[in-house]
């Protein structure tokens, strides 16, 4: 256990390899293998108080007040009351503790709620009801459909034919399309017998937990034979059973040994960059403190020498203390004086600070989401004004940027295209949630679900159109999807990839519903009429082929190849009929592929049966062949896909979250680079990555890095870093940089020649991470516009992540909204998770949360910037007042003999940080804004200077204290000479210590006031409220400590008897006070004046835009589709690994025989399917389009005989 969370990588003692056996308790316990219990809280009740106040005096700060608490008991040295120090330090810890302790309650809930559930799990020959804590290695377990998987298990048996099990993996990789695992013949012959169960002692050897996720190796030993165990046949904790009654496992790995829990990353204390320099700053600040008090300490040292002898008339010595003794006594005197530098007032402000802007992304309205009822919500209060220095941010994608639905958009049906909508004038409109969508009550099949616009695919249907029924009757065969129905009418489809599904959905809804399916046959509704297809083999797709065929025979014994995969594959085997329509069908790919979508060309062939029958014969032969079974299949396929016919093309869009496009558009312009970081495939990345503007086609090159070794990688990296920057300037790639501590060198900024995108695979990503090329990778990646890292497993995610923080001096964001990628979230300075679908896992390791990746800009550019302004603006003024009032201090020293005397009035130091300038700070902290949010979101480049510190930086710093030293001199010397021989108009002298101190406390708070003002970009009633009401306090307050009353009550206390009433009533302290605000005023607004002249910011210019436009933001921007022209096709993702097609064939993929149903299309009126128009009149058109035009100079080909699939007349 790490002091700040569960290190779920750390391991005991280093384990080898693992050894258990089934229902064998006492032998596993012998390993002390960990139990099932999960831990992600941070503190329990006995470490909460020690840890939480480690943790915080980790902050130099609160450890230096504790240091000086202590000085201020010793009653020698302390000038001031011990409690004006413990009452604010407890605060601050006390606050900081109760939030910590707040966030550690709720995971300690969530972990209690993951280990309390429960699971039947085989103990003493029975099935009993155990919560997953105590789950152990070795257990054979039971799960049931659509329960969590425990732990890490070695599927034995299940109910499906062949012991076959349909899990979703969402958790662990963000893909839901269902993976098949399939358990040994073996084992899967003790089915649900409980006494077989129970008698099984089968022994694994396997690998030693780690966090691959897509390799597992073992074996088991049953009855002296060894069977070898591989990634098929386990079934990971996080993973959902679907689509299977019940399954048996044994439990390989427990609770933080699981991949998913290796996989978890650590929970890290996150500070804020501020934060950070504020520690180095507090650093110098205290050596600037000791060097201020160490020259007091030498001046009294030769004031007590020089001139003390002649004091001690007046001020006898106690003990007969030397000047030595003197000067040091003087030391720490001086420190608690001058601790005012960091008055520990800043720190709670700070935190007041934070939990205000926190409030105000809780409240924002903006970032709420209506549909689910699901607000923004800021999880942390230290983190908001990192938000405003953001310039990585990595994605995860599914569910993140895309919703993971996959619509039927379009599509090109010989020559024709269908799915855009017109108006009257032929215009084309934008598809919208208020554009009319096509009724299919027609079908009383249809997935209600389902939505179409354009009317003319309906009415080409009902014409029966026998091109159009081709193209959905090839969709409705070829696939390998499942068909599931519970109840009749009720079809549900599991496909193993969410294209897939959509086609099949299409289809059915536009009357060729796909109902069933055995090994050897598909059985489909055409129009209202159950037809059976014999299947007769599936050509699989796989990575390679990008292509998948059936060959089918129709009930009239038509022997057909159907085809479907990418248009480039297709067009290479097209018959050279097809060439006009290829020509026309390639413009609409370019259209489709432009709109960012998903394209698929789908074509289709006759057979001669005695050509297929010795192809069939020669398949045989080839599947059977013990050397180079895939080369002489490929060569099979290859053979008999050619000389197709094409059909048209599909165009599927994978349905980006709402508003993404124009997020990342935003983010680019504020110069944040964007990483999606996937669980997905290359194509499937990459189509996204050109659909939501992440990858543009104005790109100069989108390189691709996919080498299978580490020199394949590394020359890959180096021909890209070559073409974007073909000259190298420098040989130095590294600049050295201090503030990342441990030596590590920080890549510098390398401009590249344009713009370039950059596409890595996960098996590439793996060598790229490399100790030896990380470097590498980081400068090519950093040279890009975007980066994709493909098919990365959670732990690559965080080891991204932790790799640009290495190296790069900038502030890195993860948002994702699954387990997968709660190792990423953690890793980075802020993370963010998205309540979406795949649960809370992401949410709950989160820092910020909300529903939808759109609200990403309105954190970034607006709460994120307006919280670093605020914070920033906060520090330079806060630095600012308590400079100039500590400095004053060090000035009068040099005339009050070095006495550690105070300048102020004692209550004036006590109520100076607490009354007088707390709320006009605060106001301005929390209201402050230099422009509004619209105006933010047209021009992102403010938010450049965040991610450049320029804001609150050291340079900014020390021109603070600069500014605070000019300040106090002004402060002390012009009061000090406007007094000195003075007298009042009645000949009284009014050159007393009383006087001089009320005189330079008003001048301080009156300077101090008007340089807040001056800070202040947007006044609000609360602001103003808050300034004229601290001044009016400071003088109510003043000439109550000052009055006579006060005196009588507590003559100690209250000194200053009628000085207020003395002083404040001449005119000359008036004038002093004007002169002194004026001069230490002067030089800022000369200084800003001429600054803004000459070399304006881009925060001047934008305020001076938003000053001629009277504060009236423009009008926003329509938001209009933007349709590229694209040559790029965008690819059509099959699967994420290869197909199912054997399974389907062999019978080994498939649920129990469905039972025979009707069409559930009533029959109405004799046409020759059996199927009438309905609604509409046969020849009308909504789109005004004549329906069965074919376009000007295409062919007819054998297409239009192409009836052979429909029924014959009745």
């Amino acid at each position: 256990m790490s002091f700040f969370g569960m290190d779920c990588v750390r391991k005991k003692e280093e384990e080898l390899e693992r050894k258990l056996r089934a229902n064998d308790r006492e032998y596993n316990l012998s390993f002390k293998y960990a139990t099932n219990a999960i831990k992600t809280s941070k503190y329990n009740f006995i470490t909460f108080l020690p840890l939480n106040l480690f943790e915080q005096f980790q902050r130099i700060a609160n450890a230096y007040f504790l240091f000086l608490l202590v000085l201020q008991v010793i009653p020698q040295i302390s000038s001031l009351s011990w409690f004006t120090t413990v009452v604010p330090l407890v605060l601050v810890l006390s606050v900081t503790a109760a939030k910590d302790a707040t966030d550690d309650i709720n995971r300690h809930r969530s972990d209690n709620q993951v280990n309390n559930r429960k699971v039947e799990v085989l103990i003493d020959r029975k099935l009993r009801s155990e919560k997953w804590m105590d789950v152990q290695v070795g257990d054979i377990i039971k799960l049931e459909n659509n329960q969590f998987v425990t732990a890490d298990l070695l599927l034995l048996s299940s109910s499906e034919p062949l012991n076959l099990v349909y899990i979703e993996t969402a958790e662990l990789d963000g893909e839901t399309n269902l993976k098949v695992r399939q358990a040994l013949p073996v084992t899967g012959d003790l089915g649900d017998d409980i006494e077989k169960l129970a008698d099984f002692n089968g022994e694994v050897r396997c690998e030693p937990p780690n966090n691959r996720l897509d390799r597992f190796t073992g074996t088991l030993t049953v009855a002296d034979q060894k069977y070898s165990l591989d990634n098929e046949k386990i079934l990971l904790r996080g993973c959902t059973l679907r689509n299977t009654e019940w399954c048996f496992g044994l439990v390989l790995f427990g609770g933080p040994e699981t991949k998913l829990m290796q996989n978890c990353g650590k929970s890290t204390f996150k500070r804020t960059s501020v934060d950070r320099m504020m520690n180095v700053l507090v650093l110098c600040i205290f050596g600037f403190l000791a060097f201020m008090c160490t020259i007091l300490a030498i001046g009294n040292y030769f004031w007590e020498i020089n001139e003390g002898a002649q004091f001690t008339v007046f001020l006898p010595r106690q003990n007969d203390n030397n000047a030595a003794v003197s000067a040091f006594l003087t030391f720490w005197s001086y420190v608690i004086i001058l601790n005012t530098v960091v008055p520990i007032s800043l720190y709670v402000s700070v935190e007041i600070i934070r939990l205000g802007n926190s409030f105000y992304i809780d409240w924002d309205r903006k970032m709420y989401y209506s549909r689910k009822d699901t607000p923004a919500e800021a999880r942390t209060t230290t983190l908001n004004e990192e938000l405003g220095q953001i310039k990585y941010v990595f994605s995860d994608k599914t569910g993140t940027l895309t919703q993971n639905i996959m619509v039927f958009n379009k599509c090109s049906i010989n020559g024709k295209t269908y799915g855009d909508v017109f108006d009257y004038t032929g215009q084309r409109l934008e598809i919208t949630e208020d554009t009319e969508t096509v009724d299919f009550s027609f079908n009383p099949l249809a997935d209600p679900r389902f939505m179409f616009h354009d009317h003319a695919l309906v009415e080409a249907m009902k014409l029966e159109n026998p091109e159009v029924h081709a193209f959905f009757r090839l969709l409705a065969l070829c696939h390998t999807v499942m068909a599931e129905e519970k109840k009749e009418g009720e079809i549900f489809y599991q496909a193993q990839s969410p294209d897939e599904g959509a086609l099949v959905t299409a289809a059915r809804n536009f009357g060729f519903v796909f109902r069933s399916r055995t090994p050897d046959s598909v059985s489909i509704v055409e129009m209202g009429q159950q037809r059976s297809y014999e299947l007769l083999a599936i050509l699989d797709f796989n990575n390679v082929r990008k292509r998948m065929s059936v060959i089918v025979r129709s009930p009239e014994g038509k022997l057909s190849l159907l085809c479907k995969g990418a248009d480039t594959i297709i067009y290479e085997r097209l018959h050279q009929s097809c060439s006009k329509l290829m020509d026309v069908t390639t413009e609409h790919l370019n259209e489709f592929a432009g709109e960012g979508l998903r394209t698929l060309a789908l074509a289709y062939k006759d057979l001669d049966d005695e050509y297929f029958n010795q192809w069939k014969q020669r398949h045989h032969e080839a599947s059977t062949a013990l050397d180079d079974r895939e080369g002489k299949l490929d060569q099979l396929y290859e053979e008999i896909e050619k000389d197709l016919l094409l059909l048209g093309a599909t165009a599927i869009e994978d349905k980006l979250q709402d508003g993404v496009p124009q997020t990342i558009e935003q983010l680019s312009k504020a110069d944040i680079k964007i990483w999606v970081l996937t669980g997905d495939k290359q194509e499937t990345a990459e189509n996204i990555g050109y659909s939501c503007n992440l990858l543009r086609e104005e790109m100069n090159e989108v390189f691709v890095v996919s080498g299978n070794s580490t020199e394949d990688v590394r020359q890959e990296l180096r021909n890209a870093q070559t073409s974007m920057k073909p000259v190298s300037e420098e040989d130095s790639v590294f600049l050295p940089q201090g503030t990342l501590g441990n030596g590590v060198e920080v890549i510098s900024e390398e401009m590249a020649n344009g713009e370039y995108g950059l596409v890595i695979n996960g098996h590439s990503l793996a060598y790229a991470l490399e100790h030896s090329m990380e470097q590498e990778f980081l400068k090519t990646a950093c040279m890009c516009k975007s980066v994709i890292c493909c098919r990365v497993t959670p732990l690559q995610k965080a080891q991204v992540v932790e790799l640009v923080k290495k190296y790069k001096k900038a502030v890195t964001l993860a948002i994702g909204d699954g387990a997968n990628d709660v190792s990423m979230i953690k890793a980075a300075h802020i993370g963010v998770g998205i309540s979406g679908q795949e649960g809370m896992q992401a949410v709950l390791s989160s820092d910020y949360s909300f529903a939808q990746f759109r609200f990403l800009q309105r954190l970034l550019l607006v709460h994120g910037r307006w919280s670093y302004l605020r914070m920033c603006k906060f520090l330079r003024y806060f630095f600012y007042k308590n400079f100039t009032f500590t400095f004053v201090h060090f000035w009068y020293a040099f005339f009050c003999g070095f006495s550690a005397q105070t300048v102020y009035d004692e209550w004036f130091i006590t109520l100076y940080n607490l009354v007088y300038t707390a709320l006009p700070v605060l106001g301005m902290s929390l209201f402050d804004q230099d422009v509004n949010d619209v105006w933010s979101f047209q021009h992102p480049q403010l938010y450049v200077p965040g991610q450049l510190n320029l804001y609150f930086s050291k340079k900014a710093f020390f021109k603070c204290a600069l500014h605070s030293c000019y300040s106090s001199l002004v402060l002390f010397f012009i009061p000090y000479a406007a007094l000195q021989d003075t007298v009042r108009a009645d000949g009284m002298d009014v050159a007393d210590y009383q006087s001089f101190a009320l005189l330079t406390q008003t001048c301080l708070l009156f300077a101090v006031t008007i340089q807040l003002g001056l800070e202040m970009s947007f006044w609000t009633a609360v602001n103003t409220f808050f300034v004229l009401g601290s001044l009016g306090m400071y003088f109510a307050v003043t000439f109550t400590m000052y009055s006579n009353g006060m005196f009588l009550m507590l003559p100690s206390a209250f000194p200053f008897i009628g000085t207020a009433r003395n002083s404040l009533s001449q005119p000359n302290i008036w004038l002093t006070i004007l002169l002194t605000s004026i001069l230490c005023v002067l030089p800022v607004v000369t200084y800003r004046f001429l600054f803004i002249q000459l070399c304006p910011t881009i925060n001047d210019k934008v305020m001076f835009k938003v000053r001629q436009a009277k504060a009236t933001p423009p009008p926003p921007p329509r938001r209009t589709r933007i349709r590229r022209t694209s040559s790029r096709r965008s690819g059509y993702a099959f699967s994420h690994a290869q197909g199912y097609g054997d399974l389907v064939t062999s019978g080994r993929f498939l649920r129990r025989p469905a039972v025979s149903r009707s069409s559930g299309f009533p029959i109405i009126g004799r046409t020759t399917t059996g199927f009438s128009p309905m609604g509409r009149s046969a020849g009308y058109s909504p789109t005004g389009r004549p329906q069965n035009t074919k376009v000007p100079d295409v062919e007819v080909t054998s297409l239009q005989m192409y009836r052979t699939f429909s029924d014959p007349p009745l």
